[in-house]
């Protein structure tokens, strides 16, 4: 095997073990808040302030040149979109959104991206991104089926942690036009925690029992190494290749609230998915051919 398959074999390695980690965030999310009680604003502060902590031996090693920047309001416009995205995200797992449909509507997230890329960044929507856009719009319809009397607008927040996240896509593919990668990430992983503070204060800061101190620790950890691991797969191997296997997650995060709740969701949730997958491969595929082209 030579050094460039190797390396493309390690990145979709460390691409599965982050669907992984994010399967323990999202199932224990849901155990700290729907199980344990505590607040939705309250578990993703204290969630992104573990992770804090556990990133800022890695902040220090930077050093302060990692920071630097021109456009600190598009920075911080980038994590309030980001935070506000945590918190509609934790919202609906906190009223019982099940982790397989909350997933599959997130990943509706490109869609938003390339809407938004048109709109902001003047970029061009060809009838090809037209279709995928609209091909994910109907899988998302199917998950959401919303003619039942089942739906409730509660099933919207994930949708709405998806375009909020779609935003903060935007901000960064601005940003790196002029910034590097690492002053990006830098300013992200250490401004999240405070914006999640004070969305938090008016439901309380501190947890009320030693399990929801060991659950949403434990969530934290696992964030600080979720996202560890996909700067692993994004350093070994070209971002076109090793993102689909991040759809990997889908039957992970199911399967862990199968075996943590009992639950798996209907089937026209995999029909849905099915879709909102294939169009987002298509619509990432294509991307990849259009620049490459280009260079």
């Amino acid at each position: 095997m030579n050094t460039e398959s190797r390396a493309a074999l390690e990145g979709a390695f460390w691409m599965v073990l982050a669907g992984a980690a994010f399967a323990g965030v999202n199932t224990l999310e849901q155990v700290a808040t729907m199980q344990a009680g505590l607040p939705a604003p309250t578990a993703a502060f204290l969630q992104y302030l573990v992770a804090f902590i556990v990133v800022v031996p890695w902040a220090i090693r930077r050093g302060i040149g990692a920071m630097k920047t021109r456009r600190p309001g598009l920075h911080g416009l980038r994590v309030v979109l980001s935070a506000l995205g945590v918190q509609a995200w934790v919202a609906g797992l906190a009223h019982a959104v099940p982790i397989g449909t909350a997933i599959a509507l997130v990943m509706t997230s490109p869609f938003f991206v390339t809407l938004g890329a048109g709109v902001f960044l003047k970029e061009t929507i060809t009838p090809e991104r037209w279709l995928a856009v609209a091909v994910g719009f109907i899988g998302g319809m199917i998950i959401l089926n919303p003619l039942s009397n089942g739906w409730s607008t509660i099933d919207l927040l994930p949708i709405a942690a998806a375009a909020l996240w779609a935003g903060a896509s935007l901000c960064q593919k601005r940003l790196l036009m002029e910034e590097s990668p690492s002053a990006s990430t830098a300013w992200l992983l250490l401004l999240l925690a405070p914006i999640n503070l004070v969305l938090a204060v008016p439901s309380g800061l501190l947890p009320t029992s030693a399990f929801q101190i060991w659950t949403i620790a434990a969530v934290g950890v696992l964030t600080a190494l979720a996202q560890g691991l996909l700067s692993l797969a994004y350093a070994r191997a070209d971002a076109a290749y090793v993102q689909p296997f991040d759809h990997v997650k889908l039957p992970l995060n199911i399967l862990a609230g199968w075996i943590v709740f009992g639950t798996l969701p209907p089937g026209r949730t995999w029909i849905g998915a099915a879709l909102i997958a294939g169009a987002s491969l298509f619509l990432l595929m294509r991307e990849h051919r259009t620049a490459r082209a280009a260079a």
